[in-house]
């Protein structure tokens, strides 16, 4: 059994030693040999790309050199895009096949192949890929810091309701003193969990699995929950607006017309309103639509932002807003998330507080009531 990117580049291996490709059954991604191409690593081999390509070096050489200096685990797929590009076929098709590369990749290189130059293509793409990368790294710190605090406050809470409450509690009791109902409560389930470490570690353990598991799903269903939350929504909204605005000046600068830029830069979309305005506003502007009165109709967007469009559009500089948009978008996302982080940084606390604070009145409770006593 042979392990490959996909299908299709199964199928052109089988090829080569002249076999037919019957069935094939695709393993999970955590199982594949050979990972995926990172951020990183498309920033490289665009930054590569568009050097090279801008000197006049040979597109397999410069396959070659790119070979040469990404990470062990990419050299292969590298390796192989040079092959495929030795033996006649093109570029864009060549990264389909092996894998690794988005439709919005292909598409970008596919475009500047008509042209006959890679180079701003690799240009564009490095850049748009650096931005998604910088949003990505405030996203991942907006949703890193409410769960270093959850976890810190469940550690301590089950660290005293484990250890501390039942010893204080049998203490208190041997004391004469009354055990109010609320430490009671808290003192059996310490003891329960104490008793029954070795499931509530299972329990645990499981728990971990199935996160790794359905980590598609529970990303999906996090981004629908985001995309409704207060506050959190305008954050999603502006990340997936500069995901947009980076696709869109990747590809109108690489010649690709509007109408099929908007169509794959639709895929990078995942807030409802926004894709399913953008959807209807490429429909019409395929039917004959005045593009100008179409953004204006696209209300999920600010109305700053359409009025920058619309100057764009009467003046043909449509590439360059798109450009600056995306970065504007990356400067709100970073506004933005630092607004969510004060809001949530109090709330946190209040939260922690609440939830230490109840194990610390539970142990309280009693002393107060054998202070009483005695």
């Amino acid at each position: 059994m042979r392990q490959a990117r996909s299908s299709r580049a199964l199928a052109d291996e089988l090829r080569r030693d002249r076999k037919i490709l019957l069935k094939s059954w695709r393993l999970p991604a955590w199982l594949a040999a050979e990972k995926k191409l990172s951020s990183k690593d498309h920033v490289q081999l665009n930054e590569l790309l568009a050097q090279l390509q801008s000197r006049g070096v040979p597109l397999v050489e410069t396959l070659d050199v790119i070979a040469k200096t990404v990470r062990p685990d990419a050299r292969p797929r590298i390796e192989r895009l040079a092959e495929m590009v030795s033996q006649g076929s093109s570029f864009a098709d060549a990264c389909h096949r092996v894998g690794g590369f988005d439709e919005v990749t292909v598409a970008v290189y596919r475009a500047a192949e008509r042209s006959g130059d890679l180079a701003p293509a690799g240009e564009q793409l490095a850049l748009a890929t650096r931005r998604k990368m910088a949003i990505a790294g405030k996203a991942t710190t907006v949703m890193i810091y409410p769960l270093v605090v959850v976890a810190i406050g469940i550690a301590v809470g089950v660290g005293m309701l484990v250890g501390i409450i039942p010893m204080i509690a049998r203490g208190l009791e041997k004391a004469g003193a009354e055990i109010p109902w609320f430490t009671q409560i808290l003192v059996d389930a310490g003891l329960g969990l104490r008793a029954n470490w070795t499931w509530a570690l299972l329990l645990v353990a499981a728990s971990i699995v199935l996160v790794v598991l359905l980590r598609d799903q529970l990303k999906q269903a996090l981004g629908r929950l985001g995309r409704t939350l207060p506050m959190l929504k305008d954050v999603v909204l502006a990340q997936e607006s500069s995901s947009f605005f980076s696709v869109m000046a990747a590809m109108t600068r690489s010649g690709v017309p509007l109408s099929d830029a908007l169509g794959v830069a639709l895929r990078s979309v995942n807030h409802t309103t926004l894709r399913n305005q953008l959807k209807r506003l490429r429909e019409k502007l395929i039917q004959g639509g005045v593009l100008r009165n179409l953004i204006e109709e696209v209300n999920a967007l600010p109305l700053a932002i359409r009025r920058l469009l619309v100057a764009a559009e009467r003046a043909g500089d449509l590439e360059t807003a798109f450009g600056s948009l995306a970065d504007d978008m990356r400067d709100e996302v970073d506004k933005k998330s630092s607004r969510l982080l004060a809001l949530l940084e109090p709330l946190l606390l209040i939260g922690l507080f609440v939830f230490v604070g109840a194990m610390v009145l539970a142990i309280m409770l009693p002393m107060l009531s054998a202070v009483n006593q005695f």
